[in-house]
């Protein structure tokens, strides 16, 4: 869209050939420009929405298209968006001017979301660091053949009193550095490491934790079993040994 100049709606700011909202009779509105490639806050969503408003009263739009946008712009969706385009501008680094930081905002934004096609958008979690720590554990990893997941939320912790964390969810990134098929010690290399607060791009996906924790399992009956006959097999040879001495006696 950066040939005609078009910014997204929630950025409160529209400059095209055709003119813009003031020009257009919307002054009234009192959106204030957003410079390009800047970040989109509630505020400026909380902006759209009355001008949303104030498009309805005049009756200048048909009705259901304007509900149809502010109940998009309302929706938990579009928060998310938010909250990652957000994240994302204050990590990403690029050489350049405002637009290219923008256009490389918006591409790793898109990314996150693709790479969540068929399971919950991702959303970020922002922890603080304390003495009592973090308040949840991780499994999972490369050296697993898995993805890295919340396995706990441990009671009164903190995880659980901020509430922003599922146990399920995947942990796509700690402070800006992806952790998508990394080991997992790198992971909590990240998290040990982080000072004052911790960020956290996660997506809840449930059905895959339960299958990794089945196939877990699994290997955990399977290696009991070997112990178990490894056990069996020292008594059997110990009696053995025992009959043996007896019979030489």
């Amino acid at each position: 869209m950066s040939d005609c100049n078009l910014d997204l709606l929630p950025a409160g700011k529209w400059t095209s050939p055709e003119g813009s909202w003031a020009a257009r009779g919307m002054s009234d509105c009192q959106l204030r420009p957003v410079p390009l490639g800047s970040r989109p806050k509630p505020v400026d969503v909380a902006r759209a929405i009355e001008l949303l408003e104030k498009l309805q009263e005049s009756g200048e739009v048909p009705v259901h298209k304007l509900q149809s946008l502010k109940k998009v712009l309302q929706s938990e969706f579009c928060t998310a968006i938010r909250e990652v385009y957000q994240y994302m501008h204050e990590t990403i680094t690029v050489n350049g001017c405002p637009e290219f930081r923008a256009r490389a905002t918006a591409k790793a934004t898109v990314a996150a979301f693709a790479a969540s096609e068929g399971h919950s958008h991702p959303r970020v979690v922002e922890l603080p660091k304390t003495d009592e720590g973090l308040g949840f554990n991780v499994m999972g990893g490369k050296e697993q053949n898995s993805p890295i997941y919340i396995s706990r939320i441990i009671p009164g912790g903190v995880a659980e009193r901020h509430g922003g964390l599922k146990r399920g969810d995947q942990l796509l990134s700690v402070n800006g550095v992806s952790v998508e098929g990394e080991h997992h010690e790198k992971a909590v290399e990240l998290l040990k490491a982080a000072k004052d607060s911790v960020k956290l791009v996660v997506r809840y996906t449930p059905k895959v934790l339960e299958e990794m924790e089945a196939r877990f399992e699994k290997l955990r009956t399977a290696r009991r079993r070997q112990q178990q006959q490894l056990l069996i097999q020292q008594q059997q040879q110990q009696q053995q040994q025992q009959a043996q001495q007896n019979h030489m006696s």
